[in-house]
C-alpha cells in the first residue's frame, strides 16, 4: 500500500489554508444569534443543498457505507435512497418550519404545543447527539487516520500516541475551533465545497477500482456468488436458518418497509441537525429549492460510497488488493475490516495528488459532519434553553454562549472517545443504526399528527414523545444486556432483546401515534388561532404556490426517477 507522497501532502496544505481563510471571512460576520445560529438567513439554494449533502456525508457515512458495501452487499442502499425523503421536506415540511421564523425543531414544537414539548425534544435531542453522532463520527476519522498513516506517533505526557488518538482528538479539536468562530456561515460555505471534493474523490475510487477489477460485468460475477447476501431485498427468513422472522437481523424486506421511512422522516425532515440548513434560506422558495438540489446529490452515495465497498471487496476476493483483517482484543474476528475498506482503496489505488485530494476529502467529511452537529447542538442549548432560563439578553451575549456551548461539545466529544473505543470494538454501526430505530419513532409521530391533524394537543404530544422515547431506551437497554445469547434464552427479556430492531420501529410507532391520539381526544383542544398558519388546514397554501418555480418541479422529477431507476436496477442486477 502506497504512503502519501509531497504532492498528496501540498494538496492537503492547500485544502487547510482555504479553510482557514472561509473560517476567517466568517468569523467577522457574526454580530447577531441569526448571523450565528443561521448564517443571517441570506443563504442560497446551491449553497444549502451542498450542505446538506455534506452533513450527511460525514466520515462515518463513508466509512461505515463502504464497510456495508463490502461485508452485507446492497442491504444500506435502502438509507441511501431516502432522497425522496428529502423531497418531502422541501414540499412539505420547509413551509411549515420557514413561515414559523423559529431556528430550532424544539421552538418549532412549542408555538405548535407548548414549552414543556420543547423541552423535551431539546434534552433528547442534545443526549443522543452527544453519545452518538459524536462518537461515531470521531471514531470513523480515526480509522481513517489509522489506515492513511500507519506509522504516525507522538509521545507527550509519558505516552506513546498512536495514529488513531493523534487523529481523533486532532480533528475534533480543529473542527471546533472553526465551528466556534466560523458558526453556521462557515460550516455552510466548507460543507459546499467538501461536497464537490467528496463526490469528485469517490468517483475516481470507482473509476480505479473497476479499472482494476476488470469492469463491471467482472464485479457482478464475483458477487453474484454471494449473491443472496449481496442482494438489495432480503427474504424475512434466512434460508437455512432456524431464526424466527422476528428476530431476523439481515434487513428484511419487511423490516426495511417499515422502518426505513420512519427513520428517514425523523432524520431528514425533523433532525435540527440536518434542517437548520433550510432555515438559514433567504427565503422560502430558495429553502425549497435547496431540499431538492440536497436531493439530488443524496441520489448518488450509492455509486459512490456503497458500490466502492463491493469493488473493495471483489479485489479483495480475487487477490489484487490486500484489506486488513478486523481484530478486537488481538482475535480476528473477520477475513477484512470493513471499516478500512474504503481507506485501504484510496492509498492503494490512486495515484499521487488524487490521492491527497481524496485524503482531504475523507478529513473534509470528518470535519463537516463535526462542525454541523456542534453548530446544532449550540442552537440547541442557546435558544431553546439557556434563553429560556436568562430571557433578554443581549444578541453578543447569545453568539458568546453559543461558541461557549460549542466547546463543551468538543470536550464531551473527546471525553467520550476512549469509551466509545472499546465500545466500537463490537459493531458500534450496527448499535447506531437501532438507536435509530428507537429514537426516530415517537419524534416522527409528534411531528406528522402535529402538522396534519389540528385536534391534536399539547398533552397529546408531550406523552407521546415521553412514552415512545421510555420504550425505546428500555428495549436498547435490554438489548444490551439479555441481546444476542447473553441472557436465559427463551425468556421474555431475552426474546424482546433479540426482536429485530426494524420491526419494533414499527410497533414504537403505532404505540407513539396511539398515544398522541387517544391523550390528545381525551384532552380539550388547542385554540384554533394559536396554531393558526402551523398546521396543513391553516397553511396560507397560495403564498406556498406562489413560491414554486419550474426549476423546482423539473429537479423533483428528476431525483425521483433516479431513485426509481437505481431500486429497478439494483433489485434485478445479480439475477443477469
Amino acid at each position: 500500500m502506497n504512503g502519501l507522497a509531497g504532492l498528496d501532502w501540498l494538496v492537503i496544505g492547500l485544502y487547510f489554508a482555504a479553510l482557514v481563510v472561509v473560517v476567517w471571512w466568517s468569523s467577522k460576520k457574526q454580530d447577531t444569534s441569526a448571523d450565528y445560529f443561521l448564517a443571517g438567513r441570506n443563504m442560497g439554494w446551491f449553497v444549502i443543498g451542498g450542505s446538506l449533502f455534506a452533513s450527511n456525508i460525514g466520515s462515518e457515512h463513508i466509512v461505515g457505507l463502504a464497510g456495508s458495501g463490502a461485508s452485507t452487499g446492497m442491504a444500506m442502499a435502502h438509507w441511501e435512497m431516502h432522497a425522496w425523503v428529502m423531497l418531502l421536506l422541501g414540499w412539505v415540511f420547509v413551509p411549515f418550519y420557514y413561515r414559523a421564523k423559529v431556528f430550532t425543531m424544539p421552538e418549532f414544537l412549542e408555538k405548535r404545543f407548548d414549552s414543556k414539548v420543547r423541552w423535551i425534544l431539546s434534552v433528547v435531542s442534545l443526549v443522543a447527539y452527544v453519545f452518538t453522532k459524536v462518537s461515531v463520527t470521531v471514531y470513523a476519522g480515526a480509522i481513517v487516520f489509522r489506515t492513511l498513516l500507519p506509522d504516525l506517533q507522538l509521545t507527550l505526557f509519558g505516552q506513546v500516541w498512536g495514529p488513531f488518538w493523534i487523529g481523533a482528538f486532532s480533528t475534533v479539536i480543529l473542527t471546533g475551533i472553526y465551528t466556534v468562530f466560523g458558526g453556521l456561515r462557515a460550516v455552510l460555505f466548507t460543507d459546499t465545497a467538501q461536497a464537490f471534493i467528496l463526490l469528485i474523490g469517490s468517483f475516481f475510487i470507482t473509476f480505479f477500482g473497476l479499472k482494476a477489477l476488470g469492469g463491471w460485468g467482472e464485479l457482478q460475477a464475483v458477487c453474484s456468488d454471494r449473491a443472496a447476501e449481496m442482494a438489495l431485498w432480503r427474504p424475512m427468513v434466512q434460508a437455512g436458518s432456524d431464526i424466527p422472522w422476528w428476530k431476523n437481523g439481515d434487513f428484511p424486506w419487511a423490516g426495511i418497509l417499515i422502518a426505513s421511512p420512519i427513520i428517514g422522516i425523523w432524520y431528514w425532515c425533523t433532525d435540527q441537525y440536518i434542517v437548520q440548513r433550510t432555515l438559514a434560506a433567504k427565503n422560502l422558495q430558495q429553502a425549497r429549492r435547496g431540499a431538492i438540489w440536497g436531493a439530488f446529490l443524496k441520489v448518488w452515495p450509492v455509486m459512490i460510497f456503497l458500490v466502492p465497498g463491493l469493488i473493495g471487496w471483489a479485489l479483495n476476493q480475487k487477490g489484487l488488493m490486500a484489506i486488513p483483517a478486523k481484530v478486537v482484543d488481538g482475535v480476528t474476528v473477520s477475513a477484512i475490516d470493513g471499516d478500512q475498506v474504503f481507506a485501504t482503496m484510496v492509498m492503494s489505488l490512486l495515484p499521487p495528488g488524487l490521492r491527497g485530494l481524496v485524503v482531504g476529502g475523507l478529513l473534509a467529511a470528518l470535519m463537516s459532519s463535526l462542525s454541523s452537529l456542534f453548530n446544532s447542538c449550540a442552537s440547541l442549548f442557546t435558544v431553546d434553553i439557556y434563553e429560556k432560563l436568562r430571557p433578554n439578553q443581549s444578541e453578543k451575549h447569545l453568539v458568546t454562549v453559543g461558541r461557549f456551548a460549542t466547546t463543551i461539545i468538543v470536550l464531551l466529544g473527546m471525553a467520550w472517545i476512549p469509551v466509545m473505543y472499546k465500545v466500537a470494538g463490537g459493531g458500534l454501526y450496527q448499535y447506531l443504526q437501532s438507536v435509530q430505530g428507537y429514537l426516530a419513532p415517537p419524534i416522527t409521530a409528534v411531528f406528522l399528527l402535529g402538522l396534519f391533524w389540528k385536534r391534536i394537543n399539547s398533552k397529546g404530544a408531550m406523552w407521546g414523545l415521553v412514552s415512545g422515547f421510555l420504550l425505546g431506551m428500555f428495549k436498547l437497554t435490554v438489548q444490551a444486556i439479555y441481546g444476542e445469547g447473553k441472557g436465559a434464552s427463551g425468556t421474555f427479556l431475552a426474546n424482546l432483546a433479540d426482536f429485530s430492531f426494524l420491526y419494533f420501529s414499527g410497533v414504537l410507532f403505532v404505540i407513539s401515534i396511539g398515544t398522541v391520539v387517544l391523550v390528545s381526544l381525551l384532552s380539550p383542544a388547542q385554540d384554533a388561532e394559536s396554531i393558526k398558519g402551523l398546521t396543513y388546514a391553516s397553511l396560507d397554501k397560495q403564498d406556498v404556490r406562489s413560491s414554486i418555480g419550474k426549476f423546482d418541479v423539473i429537479l423533483t422529477a428528476a431525483t425521483l426517477a433516479l431513485v426509481l431507476g437505481m431500486y429497478l436496477y439494483f433489485s434485478f442486477w445479480l439475477k443477469g
